[in-house]
């Protein structure tokens, strides 16, 4: 019996040591430098934040010019092609008449000192660039029949097309820069507007008037920033901190409470940029971290690693 009740005590000896020889997992996970889920953080700053609102601008003449043929006859001396600028008064073509041309071949056979022509020559009636061409040299053509157009250089502009609920936005942003798509920006100046709205996107369009040295086709898109609003001082975070759920209603970060341990903490947001987003509550503080990388799917209490 006594050695029964000996080896009793011996079991629940031994037991009793393995449970004190055993670990927390949780102080093994922090005390293990390679445990975690590895991150990146980052601190908030305060600065000023401005937010805009990014839409499309096409490139247009606004005035195009017909040139028409003034007779009926035979297209002689083309002295134009698609792409070339020209200025008012320019010779274009010259026509010459089946009549013109019967009476000439008549006069030069009697005396061929007679150098009779008989052309009608067609001149441009206005500055711009010939953006099409119907016709070639020999062709037939009948009178007041389109020949040619003219694109005015002068009416070249952006045609900006904003939704008509931001159009109050415009009268702080009076001059606007225009950003082609190979990278080129210019100044702008948003003029008036046209007085129609589009029924399927209910957007209206507006000039915007700029000056470039180089020729800008038609037809290309590029882009305008408008200024919707500003804020000279705001706490604000990089735009990779910020999570949210599928609907995009609740958002939140994960923030360090230990140099191990990042918890989720909701936000509210305010203005936005392509970079960051301002923290309107709760109100941080500079020393407090929050992870910018590594962040998406991590539970409420979380496990972390740090990154050098």
């Amino acid at each position: 019996m006594k050695a029964k009740h000996s080896v009793k005590k011996g079991c629940i000896f031994i037991l009793f040591l393995l449970a004190s020889c055993k670990s927390n997992p949780k102080d093994d996970a922090a005390s293990n430098p390679m445990s975690g889920t590895p991150v990146e953080i980052t601190s908030i700053s305060n600065g000023a934040l401005t937010e805009q609102v990014e839409l499309n601008a096409t490139s247009s003449f606004l005035l195009k010019t017909a040139v028409k043929s003034s007779a009926t006859g035979y297209l002689k001396h083309m002295r134009i092609r698609i792409g070339d600028h020209v200025d008012k008064g320019d010779v274009l073509f010259s026509i010459i008449t089946k009549e013109a041309r019967s009476i000439g071949n008549t006069i030069n056979r009697i005396d061929t000192s007679f150098h009779f022509k008989g052309e009608i020559n067609i001149l441009a009636p206005g500055n711009g660039y010939i953006t099409q061409l119907n016709y070639q040299e020999g062709d037939y053509v009948q009178d007041a029949e389109q020949i040619a157009m003219i694109s005015d250089d002068k009416s070249f502009a952006f045609v900006l097309n904003i939704p008509f609920e931001l159009t109050p936005m415009l009268k702080t942003n009076n001059s606007v820069v225009v950003e082609l798509p190979d990278g080129t920006c210019l100044n702008g100046n948003i003029g008036k507007a046209l007085p129609t709205v589009d029924q399927a996107s209910q957007t209206q369009s507006y000039l915007i008037l700029v000056k470039s040295q180089k020729m800008i086709p038609e037809n290309l898109i590029a882009k305008v920033r408008l200024v919707k609003s500003t804020k000279p001082q705001a706490l604000s975070l990089p735009v990779g901190a910020i999570l949210s759920d599928e609907t995009q209603a609740n958002f939140w970060v994960m923030k360090l409470i230990n140099d191990s341990t990042a918890v989720k903490v909701p936000i509210r947001k305010g203005i936005e940029t392509n970079s960051r987003v301002e923290i309107i509550d709760p109100l941080f503080t500079a020393t407090e971290k929050f992870i910018v990388k590594g962040n998406y799917g991590l539970p409420d209490t979380a496990l972390v690693r740090v990154k050098p």
